[in-house]
């Protein structure tokens, strides 16, 4: 019986070394012009971008495009975000040491790691269990222990380890999804793009004060869909 894809790649990930990469000049390169250069000025933001390995998390044989200034196809219909924007929602949560963040979306694991590199604990929710599972694998391989990925509907989020100092969608709503909010500590941030499925939709920036949401449109943006359970 054939292997299933993801036992393979996982696999495959255990025996690539962790180690200095020759695209480190790229990644620097990337944080000054990209991301940088448009405006992202939080320091542990800017060092956690040069310090992780994008390279790592988008598929091998589109490596050397992985510090180019846009979103990559990382397979079943999915992308990993572009650098920038990657940076600028990791901004936008003003991440702290001591925080608890929820990510709906895990894809290859890219900002989950980021997140990763500047809070206390990262729990983040992928509906795809291929993505999932070699997500994880990569981030335990990547030594990245305050991460725990869950295979799931984020839809509905992570209640058992609610509330979350700040939540990050990766995938386009249609609407902000009422059980994110609500396990949304008070005080806390959620970003997350909002509008029509395959259109231009809208970054909105959602904190919690007093129970409402008070919401700020940030920028036309365009993400893939977030999927629920029936539609994978």
């Amino acid at each position: 019986m054939m292997m299933p894809v993801y036992i393979l790649l996982s696999l495959l990930l255990s025996t690539i070394p962790v180690q200095e990469d020759a695209y480190k000049a790229q990644r620097e390169q990337m944080v000054e012009r990209q991301i940088k250069g448009r405006g992202v000025s939080d320091k542990a933001v800017l060092n956690a971008m040069r310090s992780v390995q994008r390279h790592l998390f988008v598929p091998p044989a589109i490596a050397s495009k992985a510090y180019q200034d846009g979103a990559l196809p990382i397979g079943y219909k999915q992308t990993i975000s572009q650098p920038y924007m990657v940076a600028y929602m990791t901004q936008v949560i003003e991440p702290k040491p001591n925080m608890k963040v929820m990510e709906i979306g895990t894809g290859s694991g890219y900002q989950a790691a980021i997140l990763a590199e500047i809070v206390k604990e990262v729990y983040t929710i992928e509906i795809i269990p291929e993505h999932g599972k070699m997500a994880a694998a990569r981030l335990k391989k990547l030594g990245y222990d305050n991460v725990e990925v869950k295979i799931g509907d984020g839809y509905a989020g992570w209640e058992e380890h609610a509330p979350f100092d700040a939540i990050v969608v990766t995938a386009g709503a249609e609407s902000v999804p009422p059980p994110l909010f609500e396990q949304l500590k008070e005080g806390g941030r959620m970003v997350i793009p909002v509008g029509p499925v395959h259109r231009t939709q809208t970054l909105k920036l959602i904190e919690k004060k007093r129970g409402k949401a008070i919401t700020r449109n940030l920028m036309p943006v365009v993400f893939v869909p977030f999927t629920r359970e029936g539609q994978k």
